[in-house]
């Protein structure tokens, strides 16, 4: 944990005690390199401790630290800050004053999920269509070039390929990729599907990879797109009548 709110760190400290968790708690931003060496699941952060350098920082830890899970924990950020951090690679956006329940839940779920990234990575690349997807590398390719999918757009897409053929429910998507339970009316999953299915047909036009099932939810199958048939060459009058008159001589 990086929080100088010493009520929150020590109520919440009392809490992963009581469930066997160990932590630590820093005043301040360390080098990436000392925080990989501390072999952590997941890192809590208030950015305002971190000062002008926060985003550099995230940015930082994210790009170096691809495994560990990140939440950001702080009072009144704006939507924009928001977005910022979950673009750079946070795992998750905590508003204060929040619950440490809630907190920890939400800890539990970001492990959770960089487990079953880990457990994928075992697998190695998954190929369905042009597409190849890399847990190892949090990206997929075609012809060899990466999509530049977001984190959240990289583990929406690993949860459905994992699934290719099944239809998954959309509460169920947001459960494996968020790994809470999703609100009533958040249409999260339908945006990020939307995004996700631009950059696939953008850089692959000639299949099609992430099916809708209306009031349901989403299908991952590549299936290539029917091509327009071939129309024969318009026949050429002249050089018709030159052939059929070559095979009368003959």
């Amino acid at each position: 944990m990086i929080d100088d709110d010493s009520g929150f760190v020590r109520v919440l400290a009392r809490r992963l005690e009581g469930i066997g968790c160990q932590y630590r708690i820093l005043s301040g931003p360390l080098p990436a390199e000392e925080i990989a060496a501390m072999k952590l699941n997941a890192l809590l952060v208030n950015p305002a401790l971190l000062g002008p350098l926060s985003w550099d920082f995230l940015e930082r830890v994210c790009g170096m630290l691809p495994d560990l899970g990140v939440i950001i924990c702080a009072h009144g950020a704006t939507v924009a800050q928001r977005v910022r951090g979950l673009r750079l690679g946070a795992d998750d956006w905590i508003a204060k004053p929040c619950h440490p329940e809630e907190v920890i839940a939400r800890i539990e779920a970001v492990v959770r999920r960089r487990q079953r990234g880990r457990t994928r990575q075992d697998l190695g690349p998954l190929v369905a269509g042009e597409v190849e997807i890399r847990p190892d590398r949090f990206q997929a390719y075609v012809g060899g070039d990466s999509l530049e999918l977001t984190r959240r757009e990289f583990e929406l897409l690993a949860v459905l390929a994992d699934h290719a053929g099944k239809v998954l429910e959309r509460d169920e998507i947001y459960q494996r990729v968020w790994g809470y339970s999703m609100i009533h009316g958040d249409r999260s999953v339908d945006v990020f599907v939307r995004k996700l299915r631009a950059k696939l047909q953008k850089r692959s036009p000639g299949w099609e990879y992430l099916h809708t099932h209306f009031g349901i939810g989403y299908r991952f199958d590549a299936s290539p797109l029917d091509r327009a048939p071939v129309e024969p060459p318009a026949r050429d009058p002249a050089g018709a009548e030159a052939v059929d008159r070559a095979g009368t001589s003959a």
